[in-house]
């Protein structure tokens, strides 16, 4: 099964970085990003990738022909520079040889166990299967009463709802549902596949992190080491 990783973004809010690299090339702990993926994919035995690039390609393209994976297969598609999420993955259809494929976001880590996110996929036969995930919480919670606290307490993540975490299974049949370019996956194509109950969520109660903003960076790379998410 092939694995498509998303990493053509602007990344604007992490400017700090992305004006000289694309996102997913950003370092957490001396590594990139999109090698952490790599490495989380090839620990349950997938080792063809296909990286949907755009935003500053050549990084990307310049950093693989360096940097050589032992027995896996890594093709960097440039799938332009404005091209939105679903256009991106529709450009791809072609390398997909229309079977089942992995995708996900070059810019979330998380320890999702790969082989029950598949054997999940297979048992409830849908079109389509994401990862949901909760938020990592950002604000605290407080109750009050006539203008006087009653409590105050951290937020942990299960005050929050469920998100579209990545780590997809998809079938093939997803490309009737993508126009063109201009498509976002996440707008319509989703939104219509889950109306005709093709989407599946698979809840990960674990390590999930993603990276939009410094903040996101900073926090990702205190509990990467705790979570050693690429443990299976």
């Amino acid at each position: 099964m092939k694995v498509v990783i998303l990493a053509g973004g602007f990344g604007t809010r992490i400017s700090e970085y992305t004006k000289t690299i694309p996102k997913p090339m950003i370092l957490i702990n001396k590594v990139p990003i999109l090698v952490h993926l790599i490495n989380h994919f090839k620990k349950y035995g997938f080792n063809e990738f296909i990286i949907a690039s755009g935003y500053k390609s050549k990084v990307i393209k310049n950093y693989f022909k360096k940097k050589k994976f032992k027995d896996c297969k890594i093709d960097i598609i440039d799938t332009g520079l404005n091209t939105m999420t679903g256009g991106r993955l529709k450009r791809l259809s072609k390398y997909l040889n229309k079977e089942t494929f992995l995708m996900t976001y070059g810019d979330g880590l998380s320890n999702v166990n790969l082989k029950k996110l598949i054997k999940f996929h297979k048992q409830k036969k849908k079109l389509m299967t994401l990862t949901a995930v909760r938020p990592p919480a950002r604000f605290g919670a407080i109750k009050i009463i006539n203008n006087t606290v009653k409590y105050f307490r951290e937020k942990s993540s299960i005050d929050e709802g469920w998100i579209n975490g990545g780590f997809f299974v998809i079938e093939p049949q997803i490309f009737k549902y993508i126009k063109n370019d201009k498509t976002y996956l996440e707008r319509s194509p989703l939104e219509k596949i889950a109306r005709h109950g093709k989407l599946i969520a698979y809840k990960h109660y674990g390590f999930w992190q993603c990276m939009d903003t410094l903040r996101d960076k900073e926090i990702l790379e205190k509990k990467i080491k705790d979570f050693n998410f690429e443990k299976k």
